[in-house]
Formats: structure tokens, sequence, C-alpha cells
């Protein structure tokens, strides 16, 4: 519960402000240009701290870090509500990416630690997975209530007693854990790998705005290469790396990896556009636009710790293709939106793309987690949180385009421009839901099983003492 707990918070975090940008805008005469720095600190921070975040849990322990993780966050929320000028709340945002970037990762590998058996690991998950989707698909709609009957400010200071509540459960009820052998630190590696997740995130983010031809985004583009270049001659050449690159031996790891990266592009790419499309197509103020979508906010609660559930009892074969028929037909069904699409047909398409997404985050996250020794949880469930970070930002780049190619022709209606340029968006989800499917086949066959288990049993050989 205090995992839980605590990832609710920097998962909802990613998704609400997007709703009050308005409010800060007129409450702080912020520019364009600020106001996207205002959403981009915080995802780019998480992204770039995410692996050095589990490799440091392994290493020092993971309830440590973890109240750390909340504490940050908290201080960096209790900033952004009091936040006088857009440059402080630009700081306090990144401060609470600090705190978010150790939340994610070492709730994962605390749960992996805590949870032994299997099945109530299944089910932990399951619970984790609700949470997190829950989480993510819930922010447009708080973000648009609170905007429109409190203030932004509310959106950061109802973070407080939600984090107080986690900070004395974790105190209380968490055990402390760390890998058998520490790890050395890995200074280099780590900065290696921060700057080529914040250049890719980056890159990703502003592509769309200036062009993905522009100086600035072939510059990120090219950092980003040699920063992963960097990063992979550093840790081959450690004795004990901070990603040991045998990890990806697992196919369930691997393929999980890709997974995490599809199925958050695609409901990056979903959220973003249909909040765009019920307030600036069919007119919807923010709070009533939220209330649309909460169909696909339940079905996620829903199928999240059902799917926890299917792979205790079945294993994540089930709620792997379940995922991908959800995913694929909740797009497809989007696919000739319409500035008067029946609003059953949009009830329909939101409810089964959430059963897709709340069936998706368990398999994937048992997948990369079960499948690797639990002395390296942390960096195990750093990957895969970063890969989602990545899929994030991939499908918001890609909705982004969207977006910035409805205004190419300034004589054409800009609502039915929009919609024609969202078509091609939901049939390439269409395709990313059936890969999904086909990662999954893969990922759970016997020949990905047995990969899995050679990969833990040479690190456990390695780790043990003696």
């Amino acid at each position: 519960m205090a995992c839980s707990l605590s990832l609710a918070l920097v998962m909802m975090d990613v998704t609400i402000v997007n709703v009050v940008l308005p409010s800060v805008r007129r409450s702080l005469s912020a520019s364009i240009s600020e106001l996207q720095w205002f959403v981009d600190a915080y995802s780019l921070v998480v992204a770039g701290g995410l692996m050095t975040a589990g490799s440091l849990a392994d290493r020092i322990g993971r309830k440590r870090v973890f109240l750390t993780g909340i504490i940050m966050f908290g201080a960096g929320s209790a900033l952004c509500g009091g936040a006088g000028s857009m440059s402080s709340l630009i700081l306090a945002r990144a401060m609470q990416g600090v705190g978010g970037a150790m939340l994610n990762p070492v709730a994962l590998s605390i749960i992996a630690n805590v949870f032994v058996e299997p099945k109530e690991r299944a089910r932990a998950i399951g619970v984790w997975g609700m949470t997190s989707g829950a989480a993510l698909a819930l922010g447009p709609m708080v973000g648009g209530f609170v905007s429109e009957f409190i203030g932004w400010r509310a959106v950061f200071w109802i973070n407080l007693p939600i984090g107080l509540i986690a900070l004395l459960m974790t105190i209380r009820f968490v055990p402390e854990s760390r890998a058998p052998v520490s790890p050395p630190l890995d200074p280099f590696g780590q900065a290696a790998i921060a700057a080529a997740v914040v250049a890719l995130s980056a890159a990703l983010i502003q592509g769309p705005d200036v062009g993905w031809g522009s100086p600035l985004v072939l510059a990120l583009s090219g950092f980003f290469l040699v920063s992963v270049v960097g990063f992979v001659v550093i840790e081959t050449r450690q004795l004990r790396p901070m990603l040991d690159f045998r990890f990806f031996r697992s196919l369930p790891f691997s393929l999980a990896t890709v997974a995490a990266v599809m199925c958050f592009a695609v409901f990056s790419a979903l959220l973003f556009l249909n909040t765009i499309y019920l307030q600036d197509v069919r007119g919807l103020s923010p709070a009533r636009a939220g209330i649309r979508l909460m169909p696909f906010a339940l079905s996620v609660m829903i199928c999240a710790p059902l799917a926890g559930r299917l792979i205790a009892a079945r294993g994540s074969r089930a709620p792997f293709l379940l995922a991908s028929l959800g995913l694929t037909s909740g797009a497809a069904l989007l696919t000739e939106l319409s500035a008067d699409t029946p609003d059953w047909l949009l009830t329909i398409a939101y409810a089964v793309a959430g059963c897709g997404f709340g069936m998706c985050n368990a398999p994937i996250t048992n997948a990369a987690v079960s499948g690797m020794p639990r002395s390296r949880a942390g960096v195990a469930a750093a990957v895969a949180s970063t890969s989602r970070q990545i899929g994030a930002a991939l499908g918001v780049a890609i909705a982004g385009t969207v977006r910035s190619g409805a205004h190419v022709d300034s004589g054409a209606d800009p609502a039915a421009a929009f919609l024609a340029a969202t078509h091609p968006v939901w049939w390439l989800s269409v395709g990313l839901g059936i890969a999904i499917g086909v990662c999954g086949f893969i990922a759970t066959g016997k020949r990905a099983r047995d990969s899995a288990l050679r990969v833990a049993s040479a690190f456990d050989a390695h780790d043990r003492p003696g």
C-alpha cells in the first residue's frame, strides 16, 4: 500500500498538469515556452534519474532511497504550490522529478523482494499496475476539476497529506533490503545513461514544436547517440557494471522492455489527443472532458488487479494477449473519429482501450522483474520504468506531430484538420497493439522461460559470496 500510494502521486503528476496549463499561464503570466518547460522539467528529470536511482537502491538500501524519494517529491510539491514565478515553478517541478525517479523503480524492486512467492508477487504487481494505470488515467479528470473549482495550486498541495501517509506506512511496514553483494558506484555510467535518456526525451518532446530537422533536435539526437556509445563502452569495461548487458539475454526481460515502450506510446497518444479532442472539437470544459474519459480510468482500475490474478493462476500470456486485443480494438474504434462521433462509441472505445492498458502493465512488470535475480531487482525495475518513460515521450511526440500538422493549411477548418491528422495515429496504434501481443506470446513461451532461468542462475552464481 505504501508503494502504491507513492506511485499514485508520481504517475498522476505525469498527466494532471496538462489540464491546468491555462490556469498556470493566467496566474503567472507564463509564455508558451515556459509552459513547455513546466511540463518537461518533471519528465526529463524522471527519465534521466531512473537508472541511477535503481542502482543506488540496490547498493545502499531500497527502503532508504524510497523514503528519500517521498520526502523529495513532497518538498517539490510544496514548492510548486507556493511558486510565485515560472522560474521557481520549473525548478520545483525538477525537484519533484528527482523524488519521482527514486519512487517508481524502487517500488517495483521492493515488491519483488518482499513478495517472494510467485502468486503473491503477481497479485501485488496487479495492485501496483492498477494504481499506476488509474493514476495516469485519472490525472486529466482530477486536474480538470481542481483547476475549474479550486485552483491550480491545489493540484500540488493535495500531494502532501498523501505523501505523509505513504511516508509513515513505509517506515512502519516496509523492510529494508539491498543487493547481497553491493555493486560499486558507477558515476560515469550513470551520467552517460542519464544524459542519453534526457537527450532522447528532449528530442522527442521538442521535435513537434521546432521541427524534426532543426539544429536543436539534430544536436540532441547526436548527443543521444554519443551518450549511448559512451555508456556501452563504460559498462563493458566494468567488472560489476550498473547495467549488465546479460540482462537482455533473458527474452522475457527484453521483450517486456519493448512492450513497455509500445504500450505507453499508445496510452500517452490516446490520452493526449482525446483530451484535446474533447475540449477543442467537442467544446467540453476541462471537468466535463475528464468525466468523459472516466470509462478509460475505470476500466484500468478493474482490469489491472484482474491481470495480476490471471498471472497468478495462468501465467502472463493471457493478460498479454488480452492487453493486445484491448489496445488494438480501442484504437481501431477511433480510426474514423469525427466531430459527431456518437458518445456511446467513444465510451466503448475508451473502455476497451482502458481494459487493454490495465491488462498490459502487470505482465510487463512481472516479466521484467520476475525474470531477473532478486539481487538486481532495482536496476531491472529501473530499465522497465525507463522504457515506460521513453514510450510515453514517444507517444506525446507522435501526438504533437499530429497537433502541428493540423495547422499546416491555414484555410482549412482547424477541427477538421485535427481530426484528419489523428487517423494515421490510430492506425499506428493498432499496429503497436498487435506487436504487443506478439511480444507477449514469445515472452511467455518455453524458450523465453529457459533463457530467464539461465540468466538468473548466472547472476546468482556470480553474486554468491565466496
